[in-house]
């Protein structure tokens, strides 16, 4: 996709969250309440296949697409599985199967299905097989920091089958929830930042205190590098496809797992008690940093298989994996 066409979709789904999310429905969310509206404009705009082939009803995006417009879905935080269902019809495709239109529920392994019980199919990844089933997911539950919710995929007849490379699923929930941190971490820090320069402590803005200054700074830092390892895993995803640039989401789940959490503990730290309170809307964002930094693999999880690929691969192409990969 050019560069201009990106920005006006980009501008579109932001648009279209500013208008029609905000914390009263991220609440709603988490009571259980399906965000209709927001899906029917979604759909409208043709997002849950996105990243299909035009043969197959979709945009035909690219992951570095798909990456900028999770970051979008971050910064607001968006209650609704729309990253999921993007990546549920592009492994479909991959796999020679044609996305149906609608909700398509993720399901890896024994993970929970994001909205699993809203969802007309669902996408069932085991080991190297992905296999397309009318949905909705059986048993219903919640996932863990994000009270969204999340439902486990019970047995069923498949409608169609196919392969797909190793860990494709995993890889691609990873790059994911990357990109999502990266955007909900530039949420709170504008939110922080806000604050910082409203709040008055000793009859001044308690963001005039150098120490707040530096906790803002070290939250900017944190953003910025959480933003460019998602930009260059979506990138290297794009050009070498999901198993070439495990290396880049891998090092992206990390950067962004690990961002996720001195953010949060940064802007909750100059927010204090306030941030945690149920009106106020920072923990709706934090509280789903979490839910995303452990989901797919934490960051323990992704180092440990840097760390096994480069002893693989040896030391002499070291420097080479770690300065050159994005150029490959």
């Amino acid at each position: 996709m050019s560069d201009e066409l990106r920005t006006i979709l980009l501008e579109q789904v932001d648009r279209l969250l500013a208008d029609n999310a905000g914390p009263d429905l991220l609440r709603a969310n988490e009571r259980g309440i399906w965000p209709e509206r927001l899906w029917a404009e979604a759909e409208a705009l043709g997002l849950p296949l996105a990243l299909a082939p035009e043969a197959m009803g979709g945009a035909g995006l690219g992951w570095d697409d798909a990456v900028a417009l999770w970051q979008v879905l971050g910064r607001h935080a968006a209650p609704l599985p729309l990253g999921e269902s993007m990546v549920a019809a592009a492994l479909l495709a991959e796999a020679g199967i044609a996305p149906p239109s609608g909700l398509i529920g993720l399901a890896v392994g024994s993970a929970p299905v994001a909205w699993g019980r809203r969802a007309g199919h669902l996408a069932v990844l085991q080991g190297r097989e992905v296999a397309l089933r009318a949905g909705p997911a059986g048993q219903e539950g919640r996932a863990g920091y994000a009270r969204d919710p999340a439902d486990a995929a019970g047995p069923g007849a498949a409608l169609a089958t196919g392969a797909l490379p190793a860990d494709a699923g995993l890889l691609a929930g990873a790059l994911l929830n990357a990109a999502r941190i990266a955007g909900a971490l530039e949420a709170v820090l504008d939110m922080t930042v806000e604050y910082a320069n409203t709040r008055k402590q000793f009859g001044r803005a308690i963001g005039g205190f150098q120490a707040v200054q530096q906790l803002l700074a070290r939250c900017a830092g944190e953003v910025a590098s959480a933003g460019v390892a998602a930009a260059t895993a979506g990138r290297a995803a794009a050009r070498r496809g999901l198993a070439g640039a495990e290396f880049e989401i891998a090092s992206a789940k990390v950067v962004c797992g690990e961002a996720a959490g001195t953010g949060a503990e940064i802007v909750h730290q100059v927010h204090a008690a306030i941030g945690f309170t149920d009106e106020h809307a920072l923990h709706l964002f934090t509280r789903r940093m979490w839910e995303w930094r452990d989901g797919f693999g934490a960051e323990r999880v992704w180092a440990r298989r840097i760390g096994a690929a480069a002893l693989a691969r040896g030391g002499d192409v070291l420097w080479a994996d770690l300065t050159g990969r994005d150029e490959r």
